[in-house]
């Protein structure tokens, strides 16, 4: 079998993408809200400072919501501290102002809001209106600015919802534009029910861009619904995007959103990555190990094409991106 050792895959750079690449490592949070069961803290914290062994920068830790709407991340408050100490970026979800004040208690210094770009899902994600919603992170956007803390605007349903069907791209931009008028440092387009192709990806970063929106403060977050996530990753990348979300072992979806499936795996990103030339500085063996870990917790294999392929061969052999 194939694998990092014989010096595969094979590097050949492509022109007109970036030489680096930033992980947003979702798997904890976005990963593991979605699990039916709860997972045991210290297996979370375990998580995390492995993910962090692995080279990535930018590990999103928990979500500081009421419990009854995750209960999965209703340790929000043991499992921060215990993975503080880490030397690397811990990005937080706060839903409105009263997560913002226990993430700011315990230290954070990087949140995220959660918006909708239609109406029907921030119906049933923060049953608000998507303008309601706008409002309610006002307050919660500034204080976090003035606290010197960096926060990060999620837009869901940039491509398509469940219930309305295709996203017309002008209102997906007009929320992006007010996300960033309120003051968030970038913004996250989010494929939930991973619908998106790679025409559509440019055409939105074309219209963001068109209104003003800096490619640099944009990343992008596909779901593999359909089998698209890489090629809608590569779509992005060549028009300069260089802040990539996924989930080590292809873990989440969404609870809200029952077609959403799970996330672009981190191994099958830093695969197609590697073989492009772009620096991660992510460790693939240690992180293929990490997802093999974590789902023997689970009690299932993990959904990554790339960790099935390496897992039993090679995979443990600790390859420097």
């Amino acid at each position: 079998m194939s694998t990092p050792d014989l010096g595969l895959p094979m590097t050949v750079p492509a022109e007109g993408l970036p030489a680096r690449v930033r992980i947003h490592e979702v798997g904890a949070r976005d990963g593991l809200q979605n699990e039916k069961g709860t997972v045991p803290t210290a297996v979370k914290a375990e998580f995390v400072r492995r993910l962090a062994g692995t080279g990535l920068t930018t590990i999103e830790a928990t979500s500081f919501v009421h419990p009854e709407w995750v209960p999965q991340l209703a340790d929000a408050e043991q499992l921060f501290p215990a993975v503080a100490d880490l030397p690397v970026d811990l990005p937080v979800l706060v839903p409105n102002e009263r997560g913002l004040d226990r993430a700011l208690a315990l230290g954070a210094r990087r949140v995220a809001v959660f918006a909708s770009a239609t109406e029907s899902f921030a119906k049933a994600n923060l049953n608000r209106t998507v303008d309601e919603a706008l409002a309610m992170f006002e307050p919660v956007v500034a204080r976090a600015k003035s606290e010197d803390v960096h926060v990060r605007g999620y837009l869901s349903m940039c491509f398509g919802d469940p219930w309305e069907g295709a996203v017309p791209v002008g209102q997906v931009v007009a929320v992006c534009r007010a996300l960033l008028d309120m003051g968030c440092d970038e913004l996250s387009l989010g494929d939930t029910i991973g619908v998106a192709t790679p025409g559509h990806v440019e055409a939105l970063l074309r219209a963001l861009t068109g209104a003003g929106v800096p490619v640099a403060a944009l990343g992008v977050h596909f779901h593999d619904t359909y089998g698209q996530a890489l090629s809608n990753t590569l779509a992005a990348l060549r028009l300069g995007v260089t802040t990539v979300d996924a989930s080590a072992g292809g873990l989440g979806g969404c609870p809200y959103a029952r077609s959403a499936t799970g996330n672009l795996a981190t191994e099958d990103l830093v695969w197609m990555l590697r073989g492009l030339g772009i620096d991660t500085g992510v460790d693939l063996g240690r992180l293929v190990a990490t997802s093999v870990w974590m789902a023997a917790h689970l009690g299932r294999p993990s959904p990554s094409r790339t960790v099935r392929a390496l897992a039993g061969s090679g995979a443990d052999s600790h390859q420097e991106q």
